[in-house]
């Protein structure tokens, strides 16, 4: 050992060089330190959920409650008394408008129809008879050999008989309306219910169940409501052309049919504030149903070409809305923003972002100013809202309304 290191013969020499070794090794110990505190003391990304500010075409809906209307109904009831002799429908069926259902035994009217026509015959015979002493009476007048009284009777004799005519053919016209009311058909076209009796059974004119129930289906009209502050905007719109209305299953998920706003209620109830209007449905593929709950979304207008984004990232200061804009070099910045409308998970603004601009939408409790953040994507503010462009087939996000804040927020 002493050969290779000959400094290690004097004591002092080794002490000296054994000092500086472990100051060396100190020194590099202080700096790492210093290093690990100064990367501990820096703040860390905040991982936050972003996305893109969008310029698209929003659809303006307004949402009421309704429920489905039969377009007519018929509570079918016989109008004679007599046997059912046949029944030509099932439960279910599709009937159109004319098409015979319900034959009740005929013969008995029948007969007092022929009854009627025979005492018709009778009569006319009479007043043939009648007509034709008239003309040789009247021929006589001129020669004296009648007198004048006696033509005046047979003239009144011959009105009388007209008379008994004429009540003969209401009579006859009264027993074929009875033999008419006898074969019972479809009002309208529609689809035929529960039946209530069957062949063989004894009906009157004075029973209170009907025999059947007759709907229309096609088309079919929802009856929903709006509130009374609504309807002015309604109204206007109205004049300017037909109003879309999109129904809904009762649980606002599934789209039923699409149809036309027909009218608004001449009054408003004052007990809710409401008006009632009604749409009308083609319901070609019968999804909807008489008294069957909907949701109705009538289509108010379409804003062309506006600038959108997700509802959560919009926050409520003392100074109003703003958002968390995601600047380049991933720092945040607080923007305030005008709203224009909030439609469920879709918010349009007219001032404050432009078109392309990233905006935080998860995780703003734990943002300011200036802060460093992680971004993960949230998708588009088309996608938050289903899919919801202009034109599209997808479910509208609701009634409009105001931004709502997010809690545990800090205004900018």
């Amino acid at each position: 050992m002493e050969k290779q290191f000959p400094f290690l013969r004097s004591p002092r020499l080794a002490l000296a060089v054994a000092l500086g070794v472990g100051a060396s090794f100190s020194g590099c110990t202080s700096t790492d330190s210093k290093q690990q505190k100064a990367q501990a003391a820096a703040p860390r990304p905040v991982s936050v959920a972003v996305a893109k500010v969008q310029q698209q075409d929003v659809p303006v809906y307004l949402t009421g409650l309704g429920s489905v209307t039969a377009f007519n109904t018929a509570n079918i009831k016989s109008r004679v008394d007599g046997q059912i002799v046949e029944v030509n429908f099932k439960e279910g069926q599709n009937v159109k408008q004319g098409e015979l259902l319900i034959v009740i035994d005929p013969r008995p009217y029948q007969a007092q129809l022929d009854q009627m026509q025979a005492q018709k015959f009778k009569d006319e015979a009479t007043l043939r008879d009648a007509q034709l002493n008239l003309q040789r009476y009247t021929t006589l007048i001129p020669s004296g050999s009648i007198a004048q009284q006696q033509v005046d009777t047979q003239k009144s004799l011959v009105d009388q008989l007209e008379g008994t005519v004429r009540t003969d053919q209401a009579q006859i016209d009264n027993a074929k309306l009875q033999v008419l009311y006898c074969h019972i058909t479809a009002p309208f076209a529609g689809r035929v219910g529960l039946r209530q009796v069957d062949k063989g059974n004894i009906v009157h004119a004075s029973d209170t169940n009907p025999m059947l129930v007759l709907t229309q289906l096609q088309p079919i009209a929802v009856i929903f409501t709006l509130p009374e502050d609504q309807l002015q905007a309604v109204s206007q719109h109205m004049k300017n052309s037909t109003l879309q209305v999109e129904a809904y299953s009762r649980d606002d998920q599934t789209k039923l049919a699409t149809g036309k706003l027909q009218t608004i209620d001449n009054e408003i109830d004052v007990t809710t504030g409401t008006a009632k209007l009604k749409a009308v449905f083609d319901n070609i593929d019968n999804q909807l149903w008489p008294n069957q709950f909907v949701n109705a979304n009538l289509l108010l207008e379409t804003r062309k070409n506006s600038t959108v984004l997700p509802t959560a990232a919009i926050l409520r200061g003392p100074q109003g809305a703003y958002v968390y804009a995601v600047k380049p070099d991933k720092t945040v910045e607080a923007r305030n923003v005008t709203i224009s409308l909030t439609q469920g998970n879709l918010t349009t603004i007219t001032s404050g972002l432009n078109p392309g601009d990233s905006v935080v939408t998860d995780g703003q409790d734990k943002l300011q100013t200036g802060s460093t953040i992680e971004p993960r994507s949230s998708g588009n503010p088309g996608n938050s809202t289903g899919g919801q462009n202009s034109g599209s087939a997808g479910k509208p996000p609701g009634n409009p309304a105001s931004g709502t804040p997010a809690s545990g927020t800090q205004a900018p």
